[in-house]
């Protein structure tokens, strides 16, 4: 039996609410907003992968030793697709390339390193916009402090297709070292 998985840190409570205020800045658009319960950081997206090796990667996970660390959510973007009105709205957190590096040296034998790491929290799906540069614009005009957060714990993810979206489920956390 395969399950589609993923390695990826959650995001807190506290941070979850001030991500939510963000999120409710956006202009109007056709689409659908990131969930709260569903804001993640995907360190590495794995696909769709058999039983046995769910169990390797869940071995070569657990001899990753790496310290707590903070990071911070400085920047809001967009992934603007040139060819139709699909945009992906993201935050940018900082100081998690270590980690995912980490990870994807452990589990090198089994899956390819990611080619381009680009940390990021994808806080909604845009599908259509009535006037599109017109969205951008607004988009860059959102200001919002800094969120700051400790990442104590990555986790392996299963996400499990529903008709309403996207549903996740921990198969195991890796908690950080706090030396």
């Amino acid at each position: 039996m395969k399950k589609r998985v993923f390695i990826a840190i959650d995001i807190p409570k506290e941070a979850r609410r001030e991500i939510i205020k963000i999120q409710d800045s956006l202009p109007e658009f056709n689409g659908k907003k990131t969930e709260s319960e569903n804001l993640h950081l995907t360190l590495k997206f794995l696909g769709e992968v058999d039983s046995n090796d769910v169990e390797k990667v869940k071995e070569k996970l657990r001899k990753i030793k790496v310290k707590g660390f903070e990071v911070e959510i400085n920047k809001l973007g967009v992934f603007d697709n040139t060819y139709n009105d699909a945009i992906i709205i993201w935050l940018h957190l900082t100081n998690c390339e270590k980690l995912q590096q980490d990870i994807d040296n452990s589990l090198s034998d089994l899956f390819a390193p990611e080619k381009r790491f680009m940390s990021h929290l994808t806080i909604a799906r845009v599908k259509s916009v009535k006037d599109k540069n017109m969205f951008l614009n607004e988009i860059e005009k959102i200001k919002f402090d800094k969120i700051r957060f400790k990442v104590k714990n990555f986790k392996l993810k299963q996400s499990i297709l529903t008709r309403n979206g996207s549903v996740y489920e921990d198969l195991e956390v890796y908690d950080l070292t706090s030396k």
